[in-house]
């Protein structure tokens, strides 16, 4: 019987040893796979993929803004007559930009994996890039349209039809400014000077880009399509320079207005959670106590000028009520939870508005590169998910989450600029 066991282990045993050799050395090669994928090496080139998907996703948004204005241009001149291939290849370009930019953002997260990154940015560079070959190819079929449809003087005469239009829209912008201007600090209406001059500029452009098109009108066989969208192009920015004006000068007038009610919610908050502390443990109490008297010495410092910087003071409530809601943490009930969220919201979204106003106003004039602007869709979404939202505490988390992403779009896009000018 021994004879036999042991010829059964003779037997057994170098199979065993086998495998388990084996194994180790699977299990060792998948740790080098993993390690090599992860490595900086590896990273370093997912980094310059993803690099290459966003700049050509940065130059499919701006042919999509750009393709944008001719479609304009062309149903104010040719009055749907041109063929739909612009159209169609707007909405093709509509959909990859913002699909892409959802899979952009994923990949800008830190503990994204290399693979992953280089997978999905050579996605997105090649949809981006079939985008950009389709609107150049709807581009050449709409002008041989053109040249062959519309005369030069009909589109320039369409073209100073829209310009009156827009000089009637935007109305006074200087007067708006002036009445920021004596009532509230220069940093609360900077930015409207700003768009307001810069406004300015660009319709004197679009005057000077019509002209040299009426220039050529005198030959009917010239297409004046590109001094047209030229000008078109000026036109629709001082359009969103006006936007800003207009948007930067109700803030202004609405965060004067909702001051004294900001002020007097978060004083009660803190009396709220003065109550709270008395419940507390002694060191948890004393802990608390010295947080809520340092956030009510921040409150009366904002209150000292907030008549003067009314959305700086919105903006800094807010912030304080969410410095209020950590200091609390877990020390509060639901229905405290849920009462304080209510009172901090309507606040929070106000400072999310005026931030992403901001961001927008940055990135419109600084070609912001793909990071800054899939920062500014991403606070976008989430102010949009923070009025839909029901629930008062996650539309308040959602709102701060907005704040966040549109202060990192507004850095990243002047950054940018001051990159450009150095």
């Amino acid at each position: 019987m021994p004879e036999f066991a042991d010829a059964i282990l003779e037997w057994v045993i170098p199979p065993l040893i086998a495998l388990g050799i084996a194994a180790v050395l699977i299990a060792a090669l998948v740790w080098a796979l993993r390690r090599a994928r992860r490595s900086p090496r590896a990273r370093a080139a997912a980094q310059q993929a993803r690099a290459k998907a966003g700049a050509t996703l940065v130059r499919l948004d701006d042919e999509v803004g750009e393709l944008e204005l001719e479609v304009g241009l062309s149903g104010a001149l040719y009055g749907g007559g041109a063929p739909a291939s612009l159209r169609r290849a707007r909405m093709t370009a509509q959909h990859v930009r913002d699909s892409s930019f959802d899979e952009y953002r994923e990949i800008s997260e830190p503990d994204a994996a290399p693979a992953d990154i280089r997978r999905v940015a050579t996605r997105i560079d090649r949809r981006a890039g079939e985008a950009l070959a389709l609107i150049a190819s709807a581009r050449a079929e709409h002008g041989a349209w053109v040249r062959a449809n519309v005369s030069a003087a009909a589109q320039v005469e369409a073209a100073r039809r829209r310009l009156s239009e827009l000089r009637a829209s935007m109305g006074d912008p200087a007067a708006l400014v002036a009445e920021l201007s004596s009532r509230f600090d220069e940093a609360e209406w900077q930015d409207a000077s700003r768009a307001a001059h810069t406004a300015a500029a660009e319709i004197s452009e679009a005057e000077a880009r019509l002209d040299a098109a009426a220039a050529q009108a005198a030959d009917p066989s010239l297409c004046a399509l590109p001094e047209l969208a030229a000008a078109e192009r000026a036109l629709r920015q001082a359009e969103t320079d006006a936007r800003i004006l207009e948007e930067t000068h109700r803030l202004v007038v609405q965060a004067a207005q909702a001051v004294p009610d900001e002020i007097a919610a978060a004083r009660g908050a803190l009396r709220q959670a003065s109550v709270t502390r008395e419940h507390l443990e002694p060191p948890d109490a004393e802990r608390l106590g010295a947080e809520l008297h340092a956030i009510e010495d921040a409150l009366n410092h904002i209150e000292s000028d907030a008549a003067r910087r009314p959305t700086r003071a919105v903006d800094g409530i807010a912030r304080l009520r969410g410095r209020l809601d950590l200091a609390l943490g877990d020390a509060r009930t639901a229905q405290q939870r849920l009462r304080g969220a209510r009172t901090a919201l309507p606040g929070t979204l106000a400072a999310a508005r005026g931030a992403i106003a901001h961001a927008e106003a940055s990135v419109a004039h600084s070609q912001a590169g793909a990071d800054a602007r899939s920062r500014l869709l991403s606070a976008q979404h989430e102010l949009a998910q923070a009025r839909q939202t029901h629930d008062p505490v996650a539309a308040l988390d959602a709102a701060r989450r907005a704040m966040r992403h549109a202060e990192d779009a507004k850095a990243l896009a002047d950054h940018a600029r001051l990159s450009r000018r150095h």
